[in-house]
């Protein structure tokens, strides 16, 4: 459409449709809902704001908060102002958030409460570059450091409506948007630069697929200072839904059947825990309930392989779907809200088997992929040719390269600019307009990617086999009702093994009924569990290759979280960090000190 700019995109979304519901969020203990045109309002009064207290072009204001509705406001406050917005995650610690703040020149910071306030305060003397802080929930500072949202906008209120977009013109095509800093598996995060032109392209691309549509209405929870949550931002405001805005995890689910979503964004590890939920729970129901659970299953598996090649089911089969469907998959369905039109999952591989249990509900999962290096979305699949395993076509624009050892290669506008004062990282990994993805992949006849492994995290056996260890992570998550994690083991060793982290709630609720006592640690020693958990593992090595094989494994006595520095804030594993935990357990492994599967 010619835009150059987020701000040029927002000013044609509130001119286009300003009544029209733009946001919803939690207001006590109903829903708050934002037209486009009140909302264009409050980006103006912020964006006006921050010009009051001194902000100029490109200079940086960082976001620290939780995915909420503010944010948005927030974000597009500091673009509207020709600002540059930095992204914090809320689970940052302090040391983290000064080195971010530091690193990108950040003048102003948006504080989500009273909670990250306090931690940039501790911090204060390794900012000396930040002039003030903006918080959501929370009280102004005598000396004028801390101010309300509400002051800040109180600031800007005055100003008129062509001072406003003389100020957004201010923002220019090749011009900082954005800078994510990677949450990084290994080492310091660093500052990934996106320009407005990234995000334009990101909105224009996924308008021009038609995969979400003006009337959809999505639940938006994925955090925001990551770049998958921020592609649904700006795509937004191309195509103009509506979106209903909750970062609270354990809120998910009952915000699903509020809000019924016609679509929704997720990372992997939401589909396991509720895969996780649904066979425990029909496992408990036991006798006649669980056998027409996997009665229903297998007639939606059938019904399933012929979707996927673009077939419906009839006769006897749909007569039998029918029945599945009002006994068992209607239940799910209904848990999602009951108008989904399907989910789209990033961040992390989303494996074959968990596609296709939810595609045998009637519930269609398209992956995607992307970095936060190309502005999160260069692949998806598409509602109508998709392939489970694979990560679609390119988005239209992106054009990708399979280099000689299989590294994927994309170029497009979506690419970033480059990290912020790392001039060397970035000459690695960009050449001649051609983003290094570090993933490994191969191309179907239909144009559709299938990311194959990390080439990071590729293992390489002492006997010279290769083995994609998070394959088999994603293979067993999808045998295992009671896992919460995996990590294959074997670089330079002479076969692989495994950590298993389990599901608290699904092994506890296991343990009640089996008559193991005690808590976490004691449930994940009792040998009953190792026996239960043994013969996934055994299921698990008959569709692997016997180098690739799983000869021990071990249950951690603990689950794997990002607090305690097992994750990254997209909940991707982090691998170097949780070998070098479990180092000793590893070795023993090798020297027969645990027990072979």
């Amino acid at each position: 459409m010619g835009f150059q700019t987020v701000p040029e995109v927002l000013l044609h979304r509130v001119s286009a449709t300003p009544n029209d519901t733009a946001y919803s969020f939690p207001a006590g203990s109903t829903w708050k809902t934002v037209s486009w045109k009140d909302f264009g309002e409050q980006v103006k009064q912020i964006a006006m704001g921050l010009r009051h207290f001194g902000l100029e072009a490109e200079q940086r204001v960082a976001i620290l908060s939780g995915t909420r509705y503010e944010w948005i406001a927030a974000d597009l406050g500091i673009l509207c102002a020709a600002g540059a917005t930095t992204t914090i995650y809320p689970s940052s610690l302090a040391d983290d958030c000064a080195y971010i703040v530091s690193d990108s020149d950040t003048v102003m910071v948006f504080a989500e409460n009273e909670e990250q306030v306090k931690k940039l305060l501790s911090v204060r003397g390794q900012m000396p570059g930040l002039r003030k802080v903006i918080v959501f929930e929370g009280k102004a500072s005598g000396d004028g450091f801390i101010i309300t949202l509400d002051e800040l906008q109180a600031a800007g209120k005055a100003a008129s409506q062509a001072d406003y977009e003389a100020v957004t013109k201010l923002a220019k095509n090749d011009g900082i948007a954005t800078l994510i800093y990677t949450s990084g598996t290994t080492g310091k995060p660093k500052g990934v630069i996106l320009t407005h032109d990234c995000w334009v392209y990101e909105g224009e691309a996924i308008k021009e697929m038609k995969l979400i549509l003006q009337e959809d209405v999505q639940f938006l929870w994925l955090p925001l200072a990551h770049s998958f949550g921020k592609v649904l931002e700006v795509a937004q405001l191309a195509i103009g839904f509506h979106a209903a805005v909750d970062g609270r995890v354990d809120k998910i689910v009952d915000n699903l059947g509020v809000v019924k979503p016609t679509f929704v964004a997720a990372v992997p590890r939401i589909f396991e825990k509720v895969y996780n939920k649904v066979v425990d729970g029909a496992k408990k129901g036991g006798g006649l309930k669980y056998s027409i659970f996997k009665w229903a299953f297998e007639v939606g598996r059938e019904v399933s392989k012929l979707r996927q090649q673009g077939q419906e089911p009839s006769g006897l089969l749909a007569l039998k779907n029918d029945l599945a469907t009002k006994l068992v998959f209607s239940k799910l369905q209904q848990r999602f809200g009951g108008r989904l039109r399907y989910f789209v999952s990033g961040s992390a591989p989303l494996s074959r088997e968990m596609a296709e249990f939810f595609h045998a509900a009637g519930i269609l999962i398209l992956e995607g992929y992307g970095l936060t290096e190309s502005s999160a979305a260069s692949f998806v699949n598409r509602p109508v040719g998709y392939a489970f395993g694979t990560v679609g076509p390119a988005l239209p624009g992106t054009q990708l390269k399979i280099a000689e050892d299989g590294e994927i290669l994309i170029k497009g506008r979506g690419i970033m600019r480059g990290y912020h004062n790392k001039p060397e990282e970035t000459a690695a990994t960009l050449k001649d307009g051609w983003l290094l993805t570090g993933d490994i992949g191969e191309v179907d006849a239909n144009g559709r990617l299938k990311i194959t492994d990390r080439k990071k995290d590729l293992i390489k056996t002492s006997g010279g086999k290769y083995v994609a260890p998070q394959n088999i992570e994603g293979h067993f998550k999808a045998v295992c009702p009671y896992v919460s994690n995996a990590l294959v083991h074997g670089n330079n060793r002479n076969f692989c093994v495994m950590l298993i982290a389990l599901d608290p709630e699904a092994i506890t609720a296991w343990a009640r009924e089996n008559g193991v006592t005690g808590g976490y640690e004691e449930i994940v020693k009792d040998p009953r569990t190792h026996a239960l958990i043994k013969p996934f593992v055994q299921e698990l090595n008959k569709n692997l290759a016997s180098y690739e094989s799983i000869k021990n494994f071990a249950i951690l006595p603990k689950d794997l979280t990002l607090e305690s520095g097992d994750l990254t804030p997209s909940l991707k594993l982090k691998r170097k960090a949780v070998e070098a935990r479990y180092k000793e357990l590893l070795d023993g492994f090798y020297t027969g000190n645990v027990a072979e599967v």
